[in-house]
């Protein structure tokens, strides 16, 4: 049996997340694919990598909630026998001013966005201190590094997976464990799709090559930075914006 690397890819159902998840299977990898709510989209991206020739797996979770982030693992272990690759793409926003933003708003933003990083990457790098090897992306923003009005929460918890990546990032380097985040700026998705075109054209503006990203471009990077070729990489941030970060 061919022995492959084995991925988690969390928040895998569908944009940014699906495309990560096709990518690496593109390289050989297997891929646990984890969702919350959209199992019809998770079904549709492991298609897509099983079409490629790697094996799956589908976990349902809430990746803010600590016991279903253990149950998680505990599948992966039972059935891959390890982990090489985190991807920590699972996130949500709940927009508002912060005078009039609730305290459940807040919380429940930084529960699922970087709360499930610490729990997932504690998990992640015990396994992956044993068997000398890992990587570790977390999928950070734009606005945890500019910031960004209506998204306290968002920015705080998007800023808070920078510092937390860089902290871990020399915690395991002499383990060969590469941490590393990735902070994407407007990528086309289900809900660019939707705006109108005077907002789009107003988003665009902001971004010096003129155009939206897209999620294969975020999944080409991770690609890159799970690779043997970036091995000299760690405790970095990559932003993936068209410019708008110069």
């Amino acid at each position: 049996m061919e022995n492959r690397r084995v991925a988690l890819v969390t928040g895998a159902s569908r944009g940014i997340g699906r495309a990560i998840a096709t990518r690496l299977a593109s390289s050989n990898i297997d891929i646990v694919i984890n969702y919350n709510k959209d199992l019809e989209g998770a079904e549709e991206t492991q298609k897509q990598c099983e079409k490629i020739g790697v094996k799956t797996r589908i976990l349902q979770g809430d990746m803010g909630k600590e016991e279903d982030v253990n149950l998680i693992f505990e599948n992966i272990v039972d059935e891959f026998g390890k982990i090489d690759i985190l991807i920590n793409n699972a996130g949500i926003t709940i927009d508002g001013l912060l005078i009039s933003m609730k305290e459940e708003a807040f919380r429940e933003v930084l529960e699922v966005n970087l709360f499930s990083a610490f729990y997932t990457m504690k998990l992640a790098a015990r396994i992956m201190a044993k068997n000398r090897f890992g990587r570790i992306i977390n999928i950070s923003s734009i606005v945890g590094i500019r910031g960004n009005a209506g998204q306290v929460n968002y920015s705080a918890s998007k800023a808070g997976l920078i510092g937390m990546t860089k902290s871990l990032a020399k915690e395991m380097a002499k383990r060969n464990i590469r941490v590393n985040a990735i902070a994407p700026g407007f990528i086309e998705t289900d809900m660019t799709h939707k705006l109108s075109n005077n907002i789009k054209n107003k988003m665009l503006e902001e971004i010096p090559v003129g155009y939206f990203g897209k999620p294969e471009d975020i999944g080409n990077l991770v690609n890159f930075l799970v690779s043997e070729e970036a091995n000299y990489i760690t405790g970095q941030v990559i932003s993936i914006d068209g410019g708008m970060n110069i």
